[in-house]
C-alpha cells in the first residue's frame, strides 16, 4: 500500500462519527506509551519526553488524517488553557507568600508549640503537611516542610528518615483536599466541571480518612526508629534549644507578611466562590497571584520566573498526544472495553478505575495518567452510569496511587532526593514498597467502599450541567 492510499484510508476513517483503523489506533497509542516509558525514566527528563512525543505524533496525525488541519492542535490545547492559568497563578501566589516568611514563620511556631516532644513533634509536622498541601499544592508544600524537618532534626538530633518519610506519604492525603491541592485535581476538576465547594463535601472527608491510615502504619512502622517516650531531663534539654529557634528569621517586613497571609486566605475563599460568582478557578489563581505582586512582591521578576514552566510545557506536549490519540477514536474504544467488562455495573467500573489509577500513577505519574483517564471517563460516564463517582475515584486513586513507589509522586521524589543529598541516607525500592505500598493498597481498598457507600445513599452531588 503506498503513502497516497493510506492517507486517503486514514482520512476517510477520521471523518466525524467514523474511527481509525486498528493500525493507526496502536501506531498511536505505541507513541503515548513510549512517551509514558520516556517520562518514568530518571535519566530522560519528562518535559523533553513530552514534547517530543507530540513533535512526532502531531506531523503524522496530519499526514494520516487523524487531524483534519493543524488549526485543530489550537483546538486541543483551547480545553486545557485554565489549567495552565491556575498553575501559573498559584505558583507567583506561593512563592511571594513563601518570601515574605509566612509559613517558616507558622511552622516554627508548631514546633515550640511541641516543646520539640519527638511524638508531639512528629504528630504536628504530619498534620502541618497535610494542611500546607491542601492549602499550597504538595511541590511548594514539601520544598517548604523538607527544608524545615532538616534544620528541626539536625538542631534536635532526632533521625530525619522517619520525618522526611512520613511527610511525603502524608502529603498525597492533603493533596486529596480541595480542587487547587494538586495537579490532578485542578486537571480532572476542570474537565468535569466539579465546583470547589464539592470537592470539600466528597473529597476532604476522605482525605482526612486516608491521613488518619497513614498515620497509623507510620506510626507503627516507625515504633523504634523514634524516642517517643522522653524524660523530664530530655524534655528540658529541648525546651533549651527550641529557646534559640527564631520564628521572625526570615521575615524582613512584617506588613509583607499580613498582607501575605491575608490575600493567600482572600484566594483560598475565591476558589470556593468561583463557580457562584460565574468566574474560573484560573481567573481566581491569576487574580491572587497579581494582587501577591501588587501588594506584597518585591521581587516581581523573580516570583513570576519561579512559576513552574517545565511542568507547563509538559503539559503542552502531553495534551497534544492525548488529543492525537483520542482522535483516532482508541480511547473511546479503550471505553466500551472497559463498560463490557464491568457489563456497565457502576459499582465494578468505580473499582477498576480507582485500582488502575492508583496503580499505574504508582509507575509513571499522576499527571500523564489523569490526563489519559480524563477522556475515557468522559466517554464511559453518560447514559445509564453515572460519572459523578468515576471522577471521584480517579481523582482518589490518581493521588492516593503515588504512595507505592519511590516515584510515584513528586513528594516522594522530593523527600529521598533530600535524604540522600543531605543525610547522605538511601532508601531500597524494597523498603519502600512495604512501607508505601501497603499504606497504598489500604487507602484504594478503603477509598472505593467511601466511594460506594456514598453512591449507595446518594450523597455524592450531581455534577451542573
Amino acid at each position: 500500500m503506498d503513502l497516497s492510499a493510506i492517507v486517503l484510508l486514514a482520512e476517510a476513517a477520521a471523518e466525524p462519527g467514523a474511527r481509525s483503523p486498528a493500525w493507526v489506533m496502536i501506531l498511536f497509542a505505541l507513541g503515548m506509551l513510549a512517551t509514558y516509558v520516556g517520562v518514568a525514566i530518571d535519566s530522560f527528563h519528562k518535559t523533553v519526553a513530552a514534547l517530543l512525543g507530540a513533535v512526532v505524533l502531531v506531523p503524522l496525525a496530519l499526514v494520516l488524517g487523524v487531524l483534519p488541519d493543524y488549526d485543530a492542535t489550537y483546538e486541543i490545547l483551547s480545553h486545557d488553557l485554565n489549567i495552565f492559568g491556575v498553575i501559573i497563578g498559584t505558583g507567583i501566589l506561593v512563592d511571594v507568600t513563601g518570601r515574605s516568611g509566612l509559613f517558616h514563620f507558622l511552622s516554627i511556631l508548631m514546633v515550640k508549640a511541641t516543646g520539640g516532644r519527638a511524638s508531639a513533634l512528629y504528630f504536628a509536622l504530619c498534620m502541618l503537611t497535610f494542611a500546607f498541601v491542601a492549602v499550597l499544592t504538595i511541590v511548594p508544600a514539601m520544598l517548604i516542610l523538607s527544608s524545615l524537618v532538616l534544620v528541626i532534626c539536625r538542631k534536635l538530633d532526632y533521625p530525619p528518615k522517619p520525618f522526611l518519610l512520613s511527610v511525603a506519604i502524608c502529603a498525597n492525603s492533603g493533596a486529596v483536599v480541595t480542587f487547587a491541592s494538586g495537579l490532578p485535581n485542578i486537571m480532572i476538576g476542570t474537565q468535569a466541571g466539579i465546583p470547589y465547594v464539592q470537592f470539600l463535601m466528597v473529597s476532604a472527608p476522605y482525605a482526612l480518612i486516608s491521613f488518619l491510615v497513614a498515620l497509623a502504619v507510620l506510626r507503627f512502622a516507625f515504633r523504634r526508629s523514634l524516642p517517643w517516650r522522653q524524660n523530664a531531663a530530655e524534655q528540658a534539654d529541648l525546651q533549651g534549644r527550641i529557646e534559640q529557634f527564631d520564628a521572625w528569621a526570615l521575615v524582613e517586613d512584617r506588613r509583607v507578611l499580613v498582607s501575605s497571609a491575608l490575600i493567600l486566605v482572600l484566594t483560598v475563599i475565591g476558589f470556593a466562590l468561583a463557580q457562584p460568582l460565574g468566574v474560573g478557578m484560573d481567573f481566581v489563581a491569576i487574580a491572587g497571584g497579581t494582587a501577591a505582586l501588587l501588594f506584597a512582591g518585591k521581587t516581581i521578576e523573580d516570583s513570576i520566573a519561579k512559576v513552574n514552566w517545565t511542568i507547563i510545557l509538559f503539559f503542552l506536549g502531553l495534551f497534544l498526544i492525548i488529543g492525537c490519540v483520542k482522535a483516532t477514536g482508541s480511547l473511546n474504544w479503550l471505553a466500551e472495553q472497559v463498560v463490557a467488562l464491568s457489563n456497565g455495573d457502576t459499582g465494578l467500573l468505580v473499582a477498576l478505575l480507582t485500582v488502575f489509577s492508583a496503580v499505574a500513577s504508582a509507575i509513571v505519574d499522576n499527571i500523564p495518567v489523569a490526563a489519559t483517564l480524563i477522556p475515557v471517563v468522559n466517554q464511559i460516564g453518560g447514559g445509564d452510569v453515572a460519572a459523578e463517582p468515576l471522577w471521584w475515584g480517579t481523582i482518589l486513586g490518581c493521588n492516593l496511587g503515588g504512595n507505592g513507589t519511590p516515584i510515584g509522586s513528586i513528594s516522594c521524589v522530593i523527600a529521598l532526593y533530600t535524604l540522600k543529598k543531605e543525610v547522605h541516607e538511601t532508601v531500597s525500592w524494597g523498603e519502600f514498597i512495604r512501607l508505601g505500598g501497603t499504606i497504598m493498597v489500604v487507602q484504594i481498598a478503603g477509598a472505593i467502599a467511601y466511594l460506594l457507600a456514598l453512591d449507595a445513599m446518594g450523597w455524592i452531588p450531581s455534577l451542573p450541567g
